[in-house]
């Protein structure tokens, strides 16, 4: 499955969106770096305990989400994150119809925060951030994406 394609003035426009909500001046670098920059202002506005601007947050998760998908080819666990998006990923038994056998499903925050590795898979699941059903849903070994 190929990669979802980003527009970049759609990432400009959600990473300036949410730069203005927290008092930071519009992005000016390269375009190669935005979805990068627009994750870093994503998590920004978490740690400041602000709730990230809808745009923004979604285009971030799609993004790494796309990320994890490109690295894991595959369509054997479903990654779930609502309201935001979804992908099949890692290698396996394909699940043709129905719900998928392998579901993971966590809040944006969280899978940011797995997906750069500033929390581990054993963290969030031991908080119960996660919600990994079938013998497949262990993101652990693709877990954070370099």
């Amino acid at each position: 499955m190929p990669a979802r394609k980003v527009d970049p003035e759609r990432l400009r426009a959600a990473l300036d969106g949410q730069l203005v909500a927290l008092d930071e001046p519009p992005y000016d670098g390269p375009a190669s770096a935005l979805p990068d920059a627009l994750v870093a202002a994503v998590l920004a506005a978490y740690d400041q305990g602000l709730r990230p601007e809808r745009d923004a947050a979604r285009q971030a998760v799609r993004y790494l989400l796309d990320k994890l998908a490109a690295a894991a080819p595959g369509r054997t666990v479903e990654i779930r994150v609502p309201p935001y998006a979804a992908v099949q990923a890692i290698a396996g038994p394909r699940h043709t119809r129905g719900t998928p056998p392998n579901v993971v499903e966590t809040d944006g925050r969280t899978w940011i925060e797995l997906a750069l590795g500033r929390l581990t898979w054993e963290e969030a699941m031991a908080k119960g951030a996660i919600s990994a059903s079938g013998s497949r849903a262990d993101l652990s070994g693709h877990l954070p994406l370099r």
